[in-house]
């Protein structure tokens, strides 16, 4: 076989010219021209002209599945390996680039997205400065004294405050909720399955706020791409979609509680006691560490006699400048501005390392650098794929369908099904630029379908195969755990057909109306 053709080498000489069509006219008198990528053959043409373009055309098109299939090997390498996927993707950016296409090293390591490099560290260090100085315990500890006793609200609370923790930049940040819910859970008599459950969807509807992860690996690639997706809108679609599903829960798993006249055992409430975080980590119960009751608790982060100590000064500093971010954000949309949230996470956290130098300190090396790895890496593959054009092929291939709605249900499909067995980010930074073929050719509103394959990609990672799933088990007592992993079997994998179901109903097609 030939060696395979320079594919940019070849597009790019294929827009610098063109074929001129003898006795073709636009009925201005003026003869046609068309590009030679098309592959349509001069009159004059010999036909062995004709034979070596068309087969050079399919060299190129082996050339870029040859690239596909390397993007999909390295994926699948990592995910079974356990190594890093960004470092993996990296490599295979520059390999690929240096030896199909003609882009330079310089070129390959332009297509690394510094913006949202900035945007992801900014969020996570400022909201790790949170962390350390107590102010996420803080809110938690006054959340949970607010709500008292009464079992029936106990799955929304935990829902709102690890969706709150999730927005903070690292939804997985939300899984240190998880052994606390699980215990509180047996303490008032609330099934494992639905605090379990109802934890999962708080993780999942946080990630996607404009602060967090799966929220700006989506709307920023999106918009890098010219597509305008709010990212007010793509929280506001995760979060009614999370409510449907925590609705749904409560339906299958705690119908129970609504007849419940007493709530806890006596001697809990009259001790006061407290829940902590401690020291049961997300990254030990997502390996199942820390399975017994004891590593749900620390006894030396406890206070005494269930007695909070008031807001330190810093900590109210930091609660005003959650609160100013957050502000910020929105005014500065509502008037059609694009605010550089990580700039806006590192002003603000700078403040607090200036006022307490050590939790800023503390801090840094709780930046999601694996996160920017992982992310960076796919996107500078993903670059590079769509140089070679191999991203339009995938576009071609969906085109090829012949209905775009049934195109844009199976993307769907295919990301929550990867999805429920590797990273989620990961899949949000690969499957939204290889969406975008689709879009460009037309039938279906870009907006409607980032948002859809988004929420698609994250609604299954209550399978007992992914982080949060796994958390779940692990943190439930030894005699619950096969009925919970059949009950997130189920759930998880249902929702790799339901998900699409409901958000290419819900929303493509009525978009597509509109």
């Amino acid at each position: 076989m030939p060696a395979l053709p320079n594919v940019t080498a070849y597009l790019r000489a294929a827009s610098a010219r063109s074929i001129r069509l003898s006795g073709v006219s636009d009925g201005s008198g003026t003869p046609q021209r068309y590009p030679p990528v098309t592959l349509v053959v001069s009159l004059s043409e010999s036909a062995s002209d004709a034979q070596r373009r068309f087969s050079l055309r399919k060299d190129i098109m082996l050339t870029q599945i040859i690239a596909l299939l390397i993007f999909i090997a390295l994926f699948a390498v990592g995910a079974i390996r356990g190594v890093q996927i960004g470092v993996l993707m990296l490599v295979g950016a520059a390999g690929t680039g240096l030896v199909f296409t003609d882009m330079s090293v310089e070129d390959i390591i332009a297509e690394f997205p510094l913006s949202i490099m900035i945007l992801l560290a900014g969020v996570t260090y400022f909201f790790a400065i949170a962390q350390e100085n107590g102010t996420v315990d803080k809110i938690i500890d006054w959340a949970l004294e607010r709500v008292g006793s009464s079992a029936v609200l106990l799955p929304v609370v935990f829902f709102l405050i690890t969706g709150g923790i999730a927005a903070m930049g690292a939804p997985l940040a939300g899984l240190v909720m998880m052994p606390v819910g699980m215990q509180v859970a047996r303490k008032y008599g609330v099934d494992y399955a639905l605090m379990g459950l109802a934890i999962c969807f708080a993780i999942g509807a946080g990630g996607f706020a404009p602060t967090s992860l799966y929220g700006i690996v989506t709307y920023s690639t999106a918009h890098d791409a010219g597509i305008d997706l709010s990212p007010f809108l793509l929280f506001g679609i995760a979060v009614a979609v999370y409510l449907v599903m925590l609705a749904v829960a409560y339906f299958m798993y705690g119908r129970s509680l609504f007849s419940k006249t007493t709530v806890a055992a006596a001697e809990h409430a009259e001790a006061g006691a407290r829940v902590s975080r401690g020291s049961a980590s997300a990254s030990s119960v997502a390996f199942g560490e820390d399975d017994e009751d004891e590593a749900l608790f620390d006894s030396s982060t406890t206070d005494e006699a269930g007695e909070s100590s008031p807001f330190t000064f810093v900590q109210i500093l930091t609660v005003i400048f959650m609160v100013g971010l957050i502000a910020t954000v929105v005014v500065l949309a509502a008037l059609g501005q694009e605010p550089d949230i990580g700039l806006l996470c590192f002003m603000f956290g700078a403040i607090l390392a200036l006022v307490d130098p050590k939790t800023g300190k503390a801090a840094i090396p709780k930046i999601d650098w694996p996160t920017v790895l992982l992310v960076g890496g796919i996107i500078t593959f993903v670059g590079v794929l769509q140089n070679m054009g191999a991203v339009d092929l995938l576009g071609e291939g969906a085109e090829s369908i012949g209905s775009p709605l049934i195109a844009a249900f199976v993307l769907c499909i295919v990301g929550g099904l990867v999805s429920a067995f590797a990273s989620t980010t990961g899949i949000l930074a690969a499957l939204v630029p290889l969406a975008l073929p689709l879009i460009a050719a037309g039938g279906v509103p870009g907006w409607a379908l980032i948002a859809a394959l988004g929420v698609c990609s994250a609604v299954v990672d209550v399978s007992p195969f992914s982080t949060l799933g796994a958390t779940v088990v692990a943190t439930a007592p030894v005699e619950d755990k096969p009925r919970l992993t059949r009950i997130l079997v189920k759930f998880g994998m249902s929702m790799v057909v339901i998900g699409p179901v409901a958000l290419v109903g819900g929303l493509v097609v009525p978009a597509m109306m509109f």
